[in-house]
């Protein structure tokens, strides 16, 4: 037979059972929540012909183009402003193009092939002409310099290199920024639209630089792409 101080340490027991009971069921969902767990928060894998994959594929191969006019600027310019501004790009676009292949590459999907910019639809069309040099036989998206306009550029040294390098630079970032401006608004992958705002805002902001740059040294811009 229990007695009264029994019974009451019996109740007690029986409350504190069960405030612990629902703390730990409180603290697994608060960690659930945390983690992910219990819910598919995440999109789904990019497709071949979606805006996530098409952005990463146009852009990482406008990007190396990029890089290898930039990367023409050690040998050809004693211009220490050119110099380092080429450094940047360089650089900048070195890192960026190897996470946007690293995407395809995670998502299995192939790094090339496709129509240019087909994944932004008919926005690929506005103010470009698509069946121009830019979209055609070539291949080369708006901005991307001509296999003979790089040739030239090969040939050149001194201020002469310095002004066609940064006519060419300025057209090629202006050529990307309907991509990027695209991707960063239309993108699934939160990644590949902080990726697209982020080239869109430094590129313009490079491409100010640039055509203060050019007028400095007596050049005029080539026609926007």
């Amino acid at each position: 037979m229990s007695t009264p101080a029994g019974a009451q340490r019996s109740a007690l027991r029986t409350v504190l059972l069960a405030v612990i009971a629902v703390g730990l069921v409180l603290l697994g969902g608060g960690l659930a929540v945390a983690l992910g767990l219990g819910r598919d928060t995440a999109p789904p894998t990019p497709t071949a012909g979606s805006v996530d994959a098409g952005f990463s594929r146009d852009m990482a191969r406008h990007h190396v183009q990029g890089v290898e006019m930039a990367n023409l600027v050690a040998e050809r310019s004693n211009d220490r402003e050119v110099e380092m501004l080429a450094f940047d790009i360089s650089s900048t676009q070195t890192n960026q193009a190897g996470r946007m292949q690293g995407w395809l590459a995670l998502w299995g999907l192939p790094q090339s092939g496709g129509e240019p910019m087909a994944w932004m639809g008919t926005a690929a069309h506005a103010g470009h002409d698509m069946a121009g040099m830019n979209m055609g036989e070539s291949g080369l998206m708006p901005g991307m310099a001509t296999e003979e306009e790089l040739t030239s550029l090969r040939e050149l040294s001194g201020t002469e290199f310095d002004v066609e390098f940064l006519r060419l630079m300025i057209r090629h970032h202006q050529g990307g920024k309907d991509m990027a401006g695209y991707a960063a608004e239309h993108a699934d992958v939160a990644a590949v639209r902080d990726l697209a705002r982020s080239i869109l805002q430094s590129q313009t902001g490079e491409t100010r630089t640039m055509a203060r740059m050019l007028a400095d040294r007596g050049g005029t811009p080539l026609p926007a792409p």
